[in-house]
């Protein structure tokens, strides 16, 4: 490991170079590449220079423990800069770990109302919400690619797309079922309710990273439904996407514009087509190796809001938090850390086995 350490640091000081050097700042494309490479590269780096000085504290300590002077001096920073040295080399082998491809793309956050009928609706406004408060925590983008809402306020299913920093490496694990314990505000008798919602995190990919065939979509369109102004009611500017294949559906009513909703349904498209392949080829290989990391399948039951005992639990990794006031109102910091920490231990201990 060192030996590729010390190659890292090399390259990561030739980047540093080249992303101040006037000719390759004028080639935007160039300097936006380094720059990539270089924000990469600079966490491994600090963590292997914290761990070159842990090393060299432990080397040194270890040749003064025989100096009875010295002694109690060198034995505490013998022990510190020993435990230092352990935990940086965990913490570097988790850096150095295959980047997931997929952590630098934006997001389509697709949220489902299932079990539970008008309830499930609702929480499924309150979850679109949850995100869209932490997104704006992160300086966020967020853009309605399609809504289909209820009389009471609820939405039945929202596309969203998310245009930021780190949205996929930050909300990957959210795909699932979330369940929701409250009394409903339609209910009287004031009994608990469980209901459900989906989330389904999708990256947003490019045309060049699905090959769809024309030849193998039926687009239909439609008058548009529900409330909204002008237009709707009035125009067939509905589209309904269906990829014959595998059978997805997609379709766009938000926009007055027929090519825009085509344009909206192609993009949600081509997400869902990738996660499947993508998914597809997951199975494959879970199907060789018993040892392979699970990724928050979203037919599992991933985490529970229970509004009575104010608590959320996440029961991938057995995280309970008394703060769902706080969580529903966004933050999501302490949740997405300890499952982004679970997960990098889960696939550093694939690596070892």
């Amino acid at each position: 490991m060192k030996d590729k350490l010390d190659e890292l640091c090399v390259k990561f000081k030739d980047l540093t170079e080249k992303i101040s050097d006037p000719e390759v700042i004028a080639d935007n494309q160039t300097w936006q590449k380094y720059c990539k490479e270089h924000k990469y590269l600079e966490p491994i780096i600090t963590k292997y220079n914290e761990y070159t000085k842990a090393v060299e504290l432990y080397n040194e300590s270890a040749e003064l423990l025989d100096d009875k002077d010295l002694k109690e001096l060198a034995q505490a920073d013998y022990d510190r800069a020993k435990d230092d040295i352990a935990r940086l080399q965990d913490e570097i082998k988790i850096l150095l770990l295959p980047k997931d491809p997929n952590d630098d793309k934006d997001v389509i956050l697709e949220i489902r109302g299932g079990a539970g009928g008008d309830e499930a609706a609702l929480f499924a406004g309150d979850l679109l919400r949850m995100y869209q408060m932490y997104g704006e925590r992160q300086g966020w983008k967020f853009e309605a690619l399609s809504l289909n809402s209820t009389e009471l306020g609820g939405i039945k299913e929202v596309s969203i797309e998310i245009k930021g920093q780190d949205a996929y490496s930050k909300l990957k694990y959210e795909s699932g079922v979330h369940r929701v314990q409250r009394v409903p505000t339609t209910e009287s008798s004031g009994r608990i309710h469980t209901s459900t919602v989906t989330v389904a995190v999708l990256p947003v990919v490019e045309d060049v990273e699905v090959d769809i065939n024309p030849n193998d979509l039926r687009i239909d369109v439609f008058r548009a439904g529900g409330p909204g102004g002008q237009c709707v009611n009035t125009t067939d500017s509905a589209v309904r996407i269906t990829h014959i294949p595998t059978g997805l559906v997609v379709s766009c009513q938000d926009e007055k514009s027929q090519l825009k909703n085509k344009d909206k349904g192609m993009k949600i498209l081509r997400s869902r087509l990738y996660d499947l392949y993508q998914s597809q080829q997951h199975e494959e290989i879970a199907n060789e190796r018993k040892s392979q990391v699970g990724t928050g399948d979203r037919s599992e039951r991933i985490r529970t809001y229970n509004y009575p005992q104010g608590r959320v639990s996440d029961h991938r990794i057995g995280l309970t938090l008394h703060k769902l006031e706080q969580i529903m109102n966004g933050d999501l910091d302490e949740i997405i850390t300890a499952l982004a920490t679970h997960y990098q231990a889960e696939k550093l201990k694939a690596t070892t086995e």
